[in-house]
């Protein structure tokens, strides 16, 4: 191997013995020795095959999209993504690259993989605006299909108008940047996922310098029509199709906005994009509209839908089917209609106990730190009854140097598009009242751009010897957050049981929360004092 350990010092050469192609005439001469040369040429890290000082034709690869693997001692295989310039269709080409010996081999790979990774960390310069051809993060995490059903949903001006339509959601944001215009005035701003460019158009409303929209969908260039017919506000505002984790912008910036939050605020796992725009752009001490988001948990008692969701699998206790006997797939059925959280807005009053939080603080997590969240569960039940799940909800805090504002989706506050979720146990527990649940919460990020969720919620021991004694009973269910169950767009009324009280929720939006407060958690706490609210 000659020259340095990076490819911006020097080209790195080694000698091969043969070099050959998968599902092609394409192999190289064996009388000559050929020599596998990284670059970075034009700024992208490639592999490429020279014999007798000249150019193999079609075996460039790029290390952004390539993989390499050993078949034997001195023998590997780099497999790539490639496509048909004409069709526009992706497919995969493999290179079988022979070495002299297996030092040689071993000394490949690790400049292979070495280069690889620095490819990786420092990306490519690319002008404004530019995407880079090299795969993304959010390419190597996301399903393609997923994420092409993603962008196509958010393509369409139907589905925008349903969040614009949204007004507590537009009208919170409308007001938390408004009355903010000190954060603003003549500073520069990206927003991320900008969809129609409502949240850039704010935003020059309240005097940003320019504002950098980047979305990824067709919705770009509807953003585009909608600002240029806002010439006013539009010539301050560029609009940038492609994914946050991709383009290039000529500067850093003063403020992120963005609307990243999905059910349980996590879903479709835009959030990460958020902080990876925030890692990439963000000045030191810059601004996060939003900057902060809670997840409110409860346990909950609602006979109702439990009975309907377990109504749904009778259609399999069917014995005689047009002949056939479908009970032996009741039980899978059962538990499928289980695994499905549920999307609606409930009455405040099924909650069992007051709430808990998790504090999710978009200006400190990593990225990474979203791809697990484990949440403990301690609540001490207010009544007696049939605990059928864990109730959730979100809010984010947009906090601004001049106003404080939240924007919250809690039982009981006006309905968003966002509804409430709640993850319903085919088996429910039994409680008294004052008797303590404790429990897990645990979603892991799955590449369909959502969560599976893990709950158990368990009952502890009440009354006389309950010290000495363990857990009472317990249920478990898992759940995918990409499949819910949408049930309804307004809460049910339901009559209180003789001994429940209403609970008292938490208004988040009302809560007080100062700029200085925030460098202390422990001030996110519920302004009640039992209100039971824990910080994670």
């Amino acid at each position: 191997m000659e020259g340095s350990a990076g490819l911006k010092h020097k080209h790195l050469e080694f000698t091969l013995a043969t070099v050959s192609e998968l599902s092609s005439s394409l192999t190289s001469s064996s009388s000559t020795p050929v020599i596998a040369r990284f670059s970075a040429d034009g700024g992208v890290a490639q592999l490429r095959f020279h014999q007798d000082s000249k150019f193999i034709d079609g075996f460039n690869v790029y290390l952004g999209t390539s993989q390499i693997f050993k078949l034997g001692p001195v023998q590997s295989l780099c497999v790539s993504k490639s496509c048909d310039t004409n069709k526009e269709k992706s497919y995969s080409r493999g290179v079988t690259i022979q070495f002299r010996n297996e030092e040689e081999s071993r000394d490949f790979h690790s400049a292979f993989e070495q280069l690889q990774k620095e490819d990786d960390i420092q990306g490519t310069h690319l002008p404004n605006g530019a995407i880079s051809a090299s795969k993304s993060k959010f390419d190597n995490k996301i399903e393609p299909s997923s994420a092409k059903m993603y962008f196509h949903y958010y393509g369409q001006l139907l589905h925008q108008q349903n969040m614009l339509q949204d007004y507590v959601r537009t009208g919170t944001y409308y007001a938390a940047v408004i009355e903010n215009r000190a954060d603003f005035m003549g500073r520069v701003v990206v927003d991320v996922g900008a969809g129609s460019g409502i949240l850039s158009l704010f935003a020059a409303q309240a005097g940003a310098k320019h504002v950098y929209a980047v979305e990824a969908s067709e919705m770009a260039e509807y953003a585009r029509k909608l600002i240029a017919g806002n010439p006013t506000l539009g010539q301050r505002i560029t609009v940038i199709k492609g994914k946050v984790e991709e383009v290039e912008l000529p500067e850093k910036v003063d403020i992120l906005i963005s609307e990243p939050m999905g059910t349980l605020l996590v879903n479709e796992r835009m959030l990460e994009s958020y902080i990876i725009a925030r890692d990439r752009f963000l000045v030191p001490n810059g601004k996060m509209f939003p900057s902060i988001g809670r997840i409110h948990l409860a346990p909950f008692s609602d006979e109702y839908l439990f009975v309907e969701i377990a109504n749904k699998a009778l259609f399999w206790q069917q014995q005689n089917y047009y002949g056939v006997d479908l009970r032996p797939l009741y039980g899978s059925a059962f538990q499928g209609y289980f695994s499905q959280p549920v999307v609606d807005a409930f009455d405040p009053r099924l909650l069992v106990s007051p709430p808990i939080c998790h504090v999710i603080d978009f200006n400190e997590i990593k990225e990474d730190d979203l791809y697990e969240i484990d949440i403990p569960l301690k609540f001490i039940a207010s009544v007696g009854t049939r605990v059928h799940g864990l109730a959730c909800w979100f809010d984010v805090l947009f906090n601004g140097s001049s106003v404080q504002r939240w924007l919250t989706t809690a039982p009981g506050a006006p309905t968003t598009h966002w509804y409430q979720i709640r993850c319903v146990l085919s088996q429910p527990i039994y409680v008294m009242a004052g008797q303590e649940i404790t429990g897990r919460l645990h979603m892991i990020a799955h590449n369909a751009q959502s969560y599976t969720i893990h709950l158990t919620l368990s009952a502890k021991m009440w009354g006389p010897g309950a010290e000495q004694g363990g857990i009472l009973q317990t249920s478990s269910c898992k759940l995918d957050l990409k499949e819910p169950y949408y049930r309804m767009s307004q809460p049910q009324p339901y009559t209180l049981a003789q001994d429940q009280q209403p609970h008292q929720l938490l208004q988040a939006q009302d809560t007080p929360l100062h700029t200085d407060d925030l460098e202390e958690p422990e001030l996110l706490n519920e302004p009640s004092e039992n209100s039971g609210a824990q910080l994670q």
